[in-house]
């Protein structure tokens, strides 16, 4: 039995040695690449299905584990450690991951159930207290346990546990492809929160790399909707009884909580709709009527979504107005020194996307925006493909008009909003009529509730609001800075993975982007593509996307475009680029 006393001291002194503060990653020691740094440590083993002999993978870009550090090399701490027979451990950590006491700290709220862990340094990311938390590596007794396979690249340095006591150690050398930007976010813990990802097509796991089309929905925004139609189910602002008070406090809850996520100044410059296209379209015909006349001008980008094209074409073939486009450069970014060109003082609507859909480009909204108000341009900012990826705030874009779609923020379908600037909002007339929007009604005149409800006519969805509300509950435990940086260093590594694959062109390569990977195959067919994946278990999208103008700019009429959300992981991706390396082969060989 060794010495429990002198471990204490030598443990002791080794950590007094440590800095202090969260260990920062370290570059690699001149002239050693990382190639040379000391080997990695063996993962722990992962729940997954058994490995294809058959299968011909693609070279594995996971980083590698950090290299131990000296201190606890042979005969170091790390051997006196191992002598305990497992009483201590020396573990790489997962990302997320962190030793906290076995208890609760006394006074502090519990997490919502099913809620993914978020930690640094023991304490609750979202509330700031300390919460006990389960292993990120092991599934609650709540959570399903035949949990599609995944992982992320293991965060730098190695995690002590001494008891209660958790040290991160420094690591020697640094991978040369990305790490994950967030260590305090755990997307293993993340997905055990969406059961529909707990499933097998064709026979393997489900890997959802679709979201750009659609996010899947969280239990907690499952079991709000089964709430509301259980408990609350009632028509809002008009009935005195009960259950129609709970309707109305729950959906006008909703519009406060989309006020924060956006950044609005006031509840009353949210409007529900149905989504970003209704949206846009309520923009065209309670706005663009008014004041759009014959020879002023729209200006948008090659970047958009058939929605934010073709309400502005309608508009000007009913007005005699001119749309104008914006060219984007052959990385798929929008050229500023052509859109200060075709500004000037018959511009009277700027309408862009910040996230293209078909390439992911980030758009440059705010200098944009500010560039066509400099004009005396009204604009609206298409931010569906945005809301998911990235934090956003109105008072900062400075737009008049900005929309969403729910659907795409792990939100239910049918349900979104848009922001207009209040006094932009006081001065448009509703594009429909009857119900919540109105105030009088003779047979002489109709007077108007002021806006949002104004612009509400009829039942509203209701439930899917509350839903929306809980989604941006959701998202606000987790914060859209956190998922941010996440997704930036996944989307880092999927493109170095699918740069892997012969013949495969990646279409946008901007310097800013989100999400998106859209691609193409040398002698494959997009659809053939999407299948072939399909059959693997990756969903994606084939197709134009809604976006064919800019797919043209490019000389193609389709793409294969996976794309990214906050519970994907690098196992994800790896499994889509050995699937390619195989499709790719088999459907050549095929001649297709």
């Amino acid at each position: 039995m060794p010495d429990i006393a002198l471990i204490g001291r030598l443990a002791n002194q080794f950590f007094q040695a440590l800095p202090s503060g969260p260990a920062p990653a370290v570059a690699p020691p001149s002239g050693l690449s990382a190639a040379q740094a000391p080997g990695p440590l063996p993962a722990a083993p992962q729940p997954g299905p058994a490995p294809n002999p058959s299968a011909s993978p693609a070279p594995s870009l996971r980083p590698a584990a950090p290299a131990v550090p000296s201190a606890i090399g042979d005969g170091g701490l790390g051997s006196i450690l191992h002598s305990l027979g497992g009483a201590l451990s020396l573990v790489p950590p997962l990302p997320g991951a962190a030793t906290v006491p076995s208890a609760p700290v006394a006074g502090a709220p519990p997490l919502p159930s099913g809620a993914p862990y978020f930690l640094d340094n023991g304490r609750n990311a979202a509330t700031g207290h300390g919460a006990a938390a389960p292993s990120a590596a092991a599934p609650t007794a709540a959570a399903p346990t035949a949990t599609a396979p995944s992982a992320v690249p293991p965060a730098p340095g190695l995690l002590v546990d001494v008891g209660a006591l958790s040290v991160q150690l420094r690591a020697e050398q640094v991978p040369d492809l990305p790490q994950p930007a967030s260590p305090a976010f755990d997307p293993r813990a993340a997905r055990r929160d969406f059961p529909i990802l707990n499933q097998t097509v064709h026979g393997k796991p489900l890997i959802w790399l679709d979201n750009a089309a659609t996010t899947q929905k969280p239990q907690a925004v499952i079991d709000r909707l089964a709430r509301f139609y259980a408990e609350e189910n009632s028509n809002i602002h008009r009935a005195a009884h009960a259950l129609a008070a709970r309707a109305t406090d729950a959906y006008e809850e909703a519009r406060e909580k989309a006020r924060r996520f956006v950044g609005a100044a006031d509840t009353d410059e949210i409007v529900f709709v149905r989504g970003a296209t209704e949206a846009i379209n309520l923009v065209a015909k309670a706005w663009g009527r008014q004041h759009i006349r014959e020879g002023d001008e729209i200006v948008v980008t090659w970047l958009e979504h058939h929605a934010n094209i073709v309400p502005w074409q309608q508009l000007c073939a009913e007005t005699g107005a001119r749309l104008r486009v914006v060219p984007v450069d052959e990385d798929g970014q929008i050229r500023l020194d052509e859109y200060a060109r075709l500004l000037n003082p018959r511009t009277r609507l700027v309408s862009l996307t910040l996230v293209s859909n078909a390439l992911g480009t980030v758009t440059p909204a705010a200098e944009m925006v500010a560039m066509a108000r400099s004009a005396g341009a009204v604009t609206l900012v298409d931010g569906a493909q945005a809301v998911s990826h990235m934090p956003v705030n109105m008072q900062a874009l400075g737009c008049d008009f900005f929309v969403l779609s729910g659907h795409k923020m792990f939100g239910p379908t049918g349900i979104g909003l848009l922001y207009g600037r209040r006094e932009v909002l006081e001065g448009m007339q509703p594009w429909q009529g009857g119900g919540n929007m109105i105030a009088d009604v003779t047979f002489e005149k109709t007077v108007y509730q002021p806006a949002p409800m104004r612009f509400e006519a009829g039942t509203g969805n209701i439930a899917d609001a509350v839903g929306l509300g809980a989604a941006i509950d959701y998202l606000d435990r987790i914060g859209m800075p956190v998922i941010a940086a996440y997704e930036h260093s996944l989307l880092e590594y999927a493109t170095a993975g699918l740069s892997t694959v012969p013949g495969l062109r990646l279409i946008g390569t901007a310097r800013e982007k989100a999400g998106v990977l859209s691609f193409v195959l040398d002698g494959c067919r997009t659809e053939e593509v999407g299948r072939a994946l399909d059959r693997e278990g990756i969903a994606v999208r084939s197709g134009h996307h809604c976006a064919q103008p800019i797919l043209r700019r490019f000389g193609v009429e389709s793409t294969v475009r996976p794309s990214l959300a906050f519970y994907n992981t690098c196992e994800d991706l790896d499994a889509l680029t050995a699937a390619l390396h195989r499709i790719r082969h088999t459907l050549v060989r095929r001649g297709h």
